[in-house]
């Protein structure tokens, strides 16, 4: 149990790594308009955008990108992240787990021998500058 505790902690980790060293640049494109086979919006208004996310067993995305924003594993994952440079990171984990994401720009790939679901909440306003 110890063990694929430290497993899951490590591939979040991994995970938040790769957001945070690919950021996303204003050219990247759109999930919903460049693979709409996986990606759909479920709710969409000035602040927010809300994307249902779903791959089968095998299958592959192209480079895309994400705002910042929340993110929730609705189903296990195993997937690997190209990010821009080439770079593969791999990450998986269970249902329920949720994270933050930065901006981001990839290539994901379901590895897993299962389907893979993620709901994913993109913020379209930029956060507010706390008052020091």
């Amino acid at each position: 149990m110890k063990k694929s505790i430290q497993k899951f902690t490590v591939s979040i980790a991994v995970l938040v790594i790769m957001l945070l060293i690919a950021p996303t640049k204003a050219s990247a494109q759109d999930a919903v308009k460049v693979d709409p086979k996986h990606y759909s919006i479920e709710f969409e208004n000035d602040e927010i955008r809300v994307l249902r996310i779903k791959y089968g067993p095998g299958e592959k995305s192209v480079m895309h990108g994400h705002a910042r924003g929340y993110v929730f594993f609705v189903t296990d994952y195993e997937v690997a992240f190209t990010i821009p440079g080439g770079e593969v990171i791999k990450a998986s984990g269970k249902a329920g787990s949720t994270m933050w994401a930065d901006a981001v720009q990839h290539l994901p790939e379901n590895l897993g021998n299962k389907p893979m679901e993620v709901v994913q909440v993109e913020f379209k306003t930029k956060p507010k500058k706390s008052k020091k």
